[in-house]
């Protein structure tokens, strides 16, 4: 079993920068791929970065690549989210997710992760 704790989440203006962090229980933290969705209100909750498992491979949404830099702290059992540039447009409740099986082909998708954190809210604007 993993609990997950999501942080820093606020209001910043268009341009701003925020940080959110995921904090995670157990010790099997390196062995995990985490990720990172959000969800707008009326949307469904979509992909944004995952880091596969320490050491390992990181992908991004398209629309984040560039802003946004997922990074872990094996050593804290956290995973980090350094957005950047942020746009009205990733105005969403962000959540934080694990899952120690999940295979490559299903990194983008939320429903292959076993394990969420309660979410924190990001909103942009002026």
């Amino acid at each position: 079993q993993v609990q997950l704790v999501e942080s820093g989440g606020g209001l910043v203006q268009p341009g701003g920068s925020l940080r959110l962090s995921c904090a995670a229980s157990g010790d099997a933290f390196r062995r995990y791929a985490m990720g990172w969705f959000r969800q707008a209100p009326g949307k469904e909750r979509e992909f944004v970065a995952v880091s596969r498992k320490s050491g390992g491979s990181i992908y991004y949404a398209d629309s984040v690549k560039g802003r946004f830099t997922i990074s872990r702290d094996s050593a804290m059992n956290t995973v980090s989210l350094q957005m950047n540039s942020l746009i009205p447009e990733d105005t969403a409740v962000y959540y934080c997710a694990a899952d120690s099986t999940i295979i490559l082909s299903e990194l983008r998708n939320p429903g292959a992760y076993d394990y969420w954190g309660q979410g924190t809210q990001v909103t942009v604007s002026s």
